[in-house]
């Protein structure tokens, strides 16, 4: 394969790559607390010709593993006493499946228990690794520190936290993320405010994922055309060799 169509094919693959991303994103743009990915390009150089005289040759662009883009989304009124949104950098806590999980989608709810919990069914952290239990069916009142009471009694504060290194996260399915290591440093997210009766949307907004989408097939047509015109020039190439040689 000539190295034009081999780089448009690399191109095309990427390009798939980044329409999947785009597609999930455009998925989830009503999905409360959802963050989209965001793709990066390199270049991949095959280990035969690394040490090629031609820098460009043997070079293919790639999707690198996506990275998440935490900017905050909107924040929408919706009058549940047990919705809440938070205003900066941050994250509830909860008490996840195999331990500790992060999320910005505070569409809590008390559980027949009178736990409060996430729409999965997992416990929301209060500080001193506590869970907020009630019997009570009164509105609980939260306020900007996250501090929970109920007829006028003390519940407890939310868990906030929040991590230097976005890094130190990784994606558990839609709205969750886990500390990727047991060394990840995390500290309470002083600055963050918490809003009740409000939820916060996505940021992977639907017009922006549409003009992508379009920005993206516009290139993927490009590069098919591209590789016909490679494939072309091959077989143009080809038929006037044997014609010399016939």
């Amino acid at each position: 394969m000539d190295p034009l169509t081999s780089i448009a094919a690399s191109g095309l693959q990427a390009h798939m790559d980044a329409l999947d991303i785009t597609a999930n994103n455009m998925a989830n743009s009503s999905t409360t607390g959802f963050k989209g990915d965001r793709e990066f390009y390199s270049t991949w150089i095959a280990p035969e010709l690394a040490g090629s005289s031609d820098p460009i040759a043997g070079e293919s662009p790639v999707v690198e593993q996506p990275w998440v883009d935490f900017a905050q989304g909107l924040l929408q009124p919706t009058g549940v006493s047990t919705d809440v949104a938070l205003s900066g950098k941050g994250f509830f806590a909860v008490n996840g499946p195999n331990g500790t999980l992060y999320t910005r989608n505070g569409n809590f709810q008390i559980s027949p228990t009178g736990v409060l919990i996430t729409t999965d069914g997992y416990p929301v952290r209060l500080t001193n690794n506590q869970t907020l239990q009630t019997q009570s069916n009164s509105p609980l009142v939260i306020d900007p520190q996250g501090d929970i009471t109920q007829d006028g009694a003390d519940l407890g504060q939310l868990e906030l936290v929040d991590f230097q290194d976005p890094r130190a996260l990784n994606k558990i399915g839609l709205t969750y993320f886990a500390a990727n290591s047991p060394q990840a440093s995390s500290a309470p997210a002083s600055e963050a405010i918490v809003y009740q009766g409000k939820l916060e949307s996505s940021n992977a907004g639907g017009a922006k994922g549409a003009v992508r989408l379009v920005t993206l097939m516009r290139q993927f047509d490009a590069l098919q055309r591209a590789i016909k015109i490679g494939t072309d020039m091959n077989r143009q190439a080809i038929e006037e060799v044997a014609r010399v040689g016939s």
